[in-house]
């Protein structure tokens, strides 16, 4: 006779299954509540979202100071007939040439963005880096992670998702929250079409570094099993060569060693601030020869002076990065 303790119990499985995709989200999940958990990541994330607050107060500023009876009117009002009219000057240009001033300002702003969106980027890769694969290979846990179910693939996916919410949180999300809010308020449409294609260009260029910077950041991370000397290839690829590639007479092929000097290449042939400087100088009727001067020395300075080259660079990285991503996925 069988003893209560020694029986069976059986009962159908009610759960609902959960599939690949989950797997993948998280190991997503767990990457990020990690991160967030530090205070470091938390005020790299906190200054990120305050830029994009900035982004729009600038353009809500700037859609608000040009708005018949906005702030601006009534300040120059106060100052007499003779600011008056230069603010009516002004407003007449933005109406007349709204392709030239809103497309110019707003290139103007998002560049000056991705500055500070790629340097926070990097800095917050440079707390995950360490913790992507390299963690993984010390304790072994490799072998557990790529037995089934969860397969090469869903690690790949799961640790690229780790670097894509880091940069979507300190880069992509806070530059179209700017937006979004400075269009929301915005006093003409002229606003909003002129706007857009320089937030086009944005996301370009925001792509372009996720693909180079997640290569790297994946690249890095498998190729040591020791987090503080994946910190240091980081940060010597990052502001070594970053430094080394800023001599103006440093050889180019020198030069293109660096990634950071590669993606300001990247920037300004994506941006085209140069064009939109340009266009100031030669549409405008009313800059004297003086600004003129000024806006054609700026134009030539934020051009590109080899794009091909520094694509062709990002290009050799991420794919030598890439493959020592694959060659080092397998349990050892």
């Amino acid at each position: 006779m069988t003893s209560p303790a020694q029986t069976l119990y059986l009962s159908r499985w009610r759960e609902k299954p959960r599939g690949v995709n989950y797997r993948r989200w998280s190991i997503v999940e767990a990457g990020l509540r990690e991160q967030f958990r530090t205070k470091f990541f938390k005020s790299v994330v906190f200054s990120a979202w305050f830029s994009g607050l900035l982004i729009a107060a600038l353009g809500f500023a700037f859609s608000q100071a040009l708005a018949e009876g906005g702030w601006l009117h009534a300040l120059m009002q106060r100052f007499g007939p003779r600011a008056e009219a230069m603010f009516t000057v002004v407003t007449g240009l933005v109406a007349m040439y709204p392709d030239i001033v809103v497309h110019g300002a707003f290139t103007a702003l998002f560049w000056a963005h991705s500055f500070l969106g790629l340097w926070l980027s990097l800095l917050a890769l440079s707390a995950v880096v360490p913790q992507l694969i390299t963690r993984d290979r010390t304790s072994n846990a490799l072998i557990v992670y790529l037995a089934r179910p969860l397969t090469s693939t869903d690690y790949l996916l799961g640790k690229l998702g780790i670097i894509v919410g880091t940069l979507l949180l300190v880069w992509t999300g806070p530059l179209l929250f700017g937006w979004l809010v400075s269009m929301l308020f915005a006093t003409d449409r002229d606003f909003i079409v002129y706007s857009f294609t320089p937030l086009l260009r944005a996301l370009l260029f925001n792509g372009i570094a996720l693909v180079v910077l997640a290569a790297l950041a994946l690249g890095i991370s498998a190729a040591v099993r020791k987090a503080a000397v994946a910190s240091a290839i980081w940060m010597l690829l990052w502001v070594g060569f970053g430094v080394a590639s800023q001599p103006p007479k440093a050889p180019n092929w020198f030069k293109h060693t660096s990634y950071t000097h590669n993606l300001a290449e990247v920037r300004s042939e994506v941006f085209r601030l140069d064009d939109a400087l340009k266009a100031v100088t030669t549409q405008l009727p009313i800059l004297d020869q003086r600004t003129v001067g000024n806006f054609a020395g700026a134009a030539k300075r934020v051009a590109a002076t080899d794009f091909t080259g520094a694509l062709a660079a990002l290009g050799a990285m991420a794919a030598f990065s890439t493959w020592v991503f694959f060659r080092k996925l397998r349990p050892e």
